[in-house]
């Protein structure tokens, strides 16, 4: 009896074979980080339109124009950044033990093409992503979501690539917590209105559940990322440090949240969005440096990311 995955993988071969470029941009585009970053996005435009004090606007119509070429940038500007880490990290991820979370997309590994390939696709998108930003910038965005945008793309890029390669100088876990968990959601806010610092506030939180999962996901790398010199914490920290920094961080969400539950800045159904993860983060305490698999920390950061946006859309509605 044949098995449903038994088919997904005789397409996957057959597009690895017969159409090797088209697949691995695809691949090293990396779908499911793409998804998630257009939930964060949904997030940040659903904290702008609730009539909290996130932005300067109470309410506006969801899907503008602006909000629509907000995300086409966006997209553009993530599969840039993508494309830049596969290219950067081509060294790492021959030599990576991969997870389906960690290790690489695989891209270059599968169809055998070189590095170069996604070094010239990183060179285009990233000149896609600024022409974008350029036609949005005298379009419907404003100002501060271009400028956020363009930050994004640059710190992106620079956590990947040299001469700055921040991720090689034990950097990365914070610039990722910062593009991932803050600036990601706050864009999508500054898409739809004005965002006020309440706006960074709020997803602070998520943010730090965001370093748990780097924490995480960087562990199975570690052997690897050193013998090609990225220092990672993973690489640079032993395995108690880790384990107390992930129950820092962990722990730190849940006080800062309360902080800003009674401080009247989250509403009681976002508030309580943030009890979805905690079973999973225990979890991933409990398994961190231990377990290969970072699946526990990743689910924490997902099932977070699902329930603030459905909680800050419902509180708008």
């Amino acid at each position: 009896m044949s098995h449903p995955s038994d088919g997904i993988d005789t397409l996957r071969f057959w597009l690895v074979e017969r159409v090797p470029h088209l697949w691995a941009l695809w691949a090293a585009s990396r779908p499911s980080q793409l998804a998630l970053i257009g939930l964060l996005y949904a997030l940040g435009v659903g904290m702008a339109t609730t009539g909290r004090p996130v932005a300067a606007a109470t309410f506006v119509p969801r899907l503008t124009p602006a909000v629509l070429v907000g995300g086409v940038v966006l997209l553009a500007v993530a599969v840039a950044v993508h494309y830049a880490n596969e290219y950067a990290d081509a060294d790492t991820d021959a030599l990576a033990d991969r997870t389906p979370f960690s290790g690489g997309s695989g891209a270059l590994a599968e169809t055998g093409l070189p590095a170069s390939f996604l070094g010239r696709a990183t060179l285009g998108t990233g000149a896609v992503a600024v022409a974008l930003l350029a036609v949005g910038g005298v379009g419907p965005l404003s100002p501060i979501a271009v400028a956020l945008a363009a930050t994004i793309l640059v710190a992106g890029v620079a956590y990947s690539l040299p001469p700055v390669a921040l991720v090689r100088r034990g950097l990365g876990e914070p610039v990722n917590m910062a593009l991932g968990g803050l600036l990601l959601p706050v864009y999508g806010v500054a898409v739809v209105a004005p965002p006020t610092p309440s706006a960074a506030a709020v997803v602070v939180p998520f943010t730090l559940v965001v370093g748990c999962n780097l924490l995480a996901v960087h562990w199975p790398d570690r052997a690897a990322d050193e013998r090609v010199g990225k220092r990672t914490l993973a690489v640079r920290w032993g395995a108690t440090r880790l384990r107390r920094a992930y129950a820092a961080l962990a722990v730190s969400a849940a006080l800062l949240t309360l902080v800003l539950w009674r401080g009247g800045l989250l509403p009681p159904v976002v508030a309580a969005a943030h009890l979805t993860p905690v079973p999973f983060l225990l979890w991933g305490w409990t398994t961190l440096t231990r377990r290969r698999s970072p699946l526990p920390a990743v689910a924490a950061m997902v099932v977070l990311a699902v329930a603030l946006t459905a909680g800050w859309w419902w509180a708008g509605v």
